[in-house]
């Protein structure tokens, strides 16, 4: 699948940009998938600049315990949404080279329109669940009412397996 994505990256001209979104909910496999797709084009001398979007989470007082549902905090509060369009997306925009932002959620509304190719890493919930350390799968409520009432949500909303350019299938 690598290399069908890469196929689909244009030669980049002095002053030109190319922003690849690599889309996925938690677990799923987005780092490992930005990360061969990194090394590839590394082997193929071409310069790539990586952005992830949990780079942008806001403090914790701002998404826990807001008098929202855990779900709504984790979809709409995580992020500093208003940093993410303003900061990285505006600044991508600007950048000469090829962009790969990596993250979830990637496709939602105030982000879609930015890229301009979209990989979805696909990976049932049972073995994205397994990928997390066993300490953290003890808290199987914070899974049930935060995260995947958030990643139900988006599937429901955005649907982003339809909207991707790409689906990559994921597994242990």
């Amino acid at each position: 699948m690598v290399e069908q994505i890469l196929r689909r990256i244009p030669s980049l001209n002095e002053g030109e940009r190319f922003v690849l979104g690599i889309d996925g909910l938690s677990r799923s496999g987005k780092t490992t998938l930005t990360e061969k797709i990194k090394k590839k084009l590394h082997k193929m001398s071409i310069p790539v600049v990586t952005y992830h979007i949990d780079d942008y989470v806001v403090e914790r007082e701002k998404r826990y315990h807001t008098g929202y549902e855990p779900w709504y905090e984790y979809y709409f509060l995580q992020w500093d949404i208003k940093a993410l369009k303003e900061d990285l997306f505006k600044a991508i925009v600007k950048e000469s080279r090829l962009v790969i932002v990596e993250g979830v959620f990637l496709q939602r509304e105030e982000w879609r329109s930015f890229f301009d190719l979209v990989a979805y890493v696909q990976c049932p919930r049972e073995e994205r669940f397994l990928r997390e350390r066993e300490e953290t799968r003890k808290k199987i409520d914070k899974f049930k009412e935060r995260y995947w009432k958030a990643e139900d949500y988006y599937i429901a909303t955005v649907d982003p397996e339809r909207q991707a350019d790409f689906i990559v299938k994921s597994s242990l």
